[in-house]
C-alpha cells in the first residue's frame, strides 16, 4: 500500500486586522442616518464631495446619476427612521445633487 504525502499548507491570507490607532476612516456615508463616518457631518460632507469631484472628473454626468441614486436610498432611509419628519425635497436635492454640476455663469452682455 503506498500513502501520498500531502502538501505542507501554506499561511493563507492576510487576517483583515483593525486600524492602525492613528488611522482615518473614510468619508463613506454611515447608513441608515447618512452621516459621514469620518466628520460626522451629513453626507456628503465637503471631503466626501471634494473626494467625488476628482474622482468623477471627466465624467459630471456619472457624478449625477451615481448621487441621484443614493439621494433616493438617502431619502428611503432617513423616511424610514423618522417618517413625521423626514427630511425636505428641497434640502436633500441641495445636499446630494445641488452642487454635483457646475452653475453656469450669466452671460452679462445680455443682462440689462
Amino acid at each position: 500500500m503506498r500513502v501520498k504525502r500531502l502538501p505542507t499548507p501554506g499561511h493563507g491570507p492576510h487576517p483583515q486586522r483593525p486600524d492602525p490607532p492613528g488611522a482615518r476612516a473614510p468619508h463613506t456615508p454611515l447608513r441608515p442616518i447618512w452621516c459621514c463616518r469620518a466628520c460626522g457631518q451629513p453626507w456628503p460632507c465637503a471631503p466626501a464631495r471634494l473626494l467625488l469631484r476628482a474622482e468623477y472628473a471627466r465624467n459630471l454626468t456619472g457624478l449625477s446619476v451615481y448621487l441621484a441614486g443614493l439621494m433616493c436610498e438617502a431619502m428611503r432611509d432617513l423616511y424610514r427612521l423618522n417618517p413625521h419628519d423626514g427630511p425636505e425635497p428641497k434640502v436633500i436635492f441641495g445636499r446630494f445633487l445641488g452642487w454635483s454640476t457646475p452653475r453656469r455663469r450669466a452671460d452679462r452682455s445680455q443682462l440689462p
